[in-house]
């Protein structure tokens, strides 16, 4: 099949996607793979430029796992040579595609994070070090449908390691670094070995949900203004679990006892 390449957005002539790239890149937000880029468009993410170092193995990808956006795919990439491609991005995907996207907007994603009554709990990572294990509990979040997902400390949620963590589905959750005292409102649930089984416990569905950084647990702070302590079921002499997993236990166990289903 023989698909047309439409005119790149804002007014940039079709056939130099590079030009458009270069022009947008210090402010967008990459997405880097078939999959990230396939999670943005489905969540309606903003894409004015998609690029590939091959083109119809792209679209056979969009044919087997992405039917659903597979005409905005064969709207959006333009094909570069691979020696290009490789200049654009710090580590080429083996699917050498990437697009820029734009950010949603803070506003947006703050009064998301804010009104009530929710539906699905707010995860907060409290001073996460790992960019990896971030993305991946975007991804999570993103699966369960959460509200979004809270980082406060230096960590920028929106890092492109994050981002390609994550799958693209930042555009499916609300994203945003917050201070401790700006947290979203509703009851808030911390994670801690000394707190109570959380087998005991029905989350609410407008909870928040803490956890402590991988080195050191919860700060202070938030240990401070929490309004529960939960502890996850583990075995004696098991130091901890990764990050992702207990916020993938916590998740099942809010949604297996009630929480809202997708």
């Amino acid at each position: 099949m023989n698909d047309p390449v439409s005119a790149a957005p804002f007014g940039e002539p079709a056939n130099d996607p590079v030009r458009t790239w270069r022009r947008l890149a210090d402010d967008s937000v990459l997405l880097d793979g078939f999959h990230a880029l396939k999670h943005a468009l489905r969540f309606g993410a903003e894409v004015p430029v998609a690029v590939t170092a091959d083109r119809a193995a792209a679209l056979v990808l969009a044919d087997d796992l992405a039917s659903d956006v597979r005409d905005r795919l064969a709207d959006l990439l333009q094909e570069i040579p691979e020696e290009t491609y490789r200049t654009l991005v710090a580590r080429p995907h083996p699917t050498a595609i990437a697009a820029l996207a734009v950010r949603p907007s803070r506003a947006s994603n703050l009064a998301m994070l804010a009104h009530t009554p929710r539906t699905a709990p707010v995860v907060v990572l409290d001073n996460p070090r790992n960019l990896g294990n971030a993305g991946a509990v975007i991804r999570l979040a993103a699966g369960f449908g959460a509200t979004g997902v809270v980082t406060t400390g230096t960590l920028d949620p929106w890092h492109p390691t994050v981002v390609r963590g994550g799958a693209g589905l930042h555009f499916a959750t609300a994203v945003e670094r917050l201070e401790v005292a700006e947290l979203p409102p509703g009851p808030l649930f911390a994670l801690d070995p000394e707190g109570d089984d959380i087998r005991g416990l029905k989350l609410p569905d407008d909870a928040v949900l803490a956890f402590g950084s991988e080195r050191s647990g919860l700060s202070a702070e938030l240990r401070a203004r929490a309004d529960h302590l939960l502890a996850l079921p583990m075995r004696p002499q098991v130091s901890s679990y990764n990050l992702a997993t207990s916020v993938a236990m916590t998740l099942y166990h809010w949604s297996a006892t009630g929480g809202a289903r997708a």
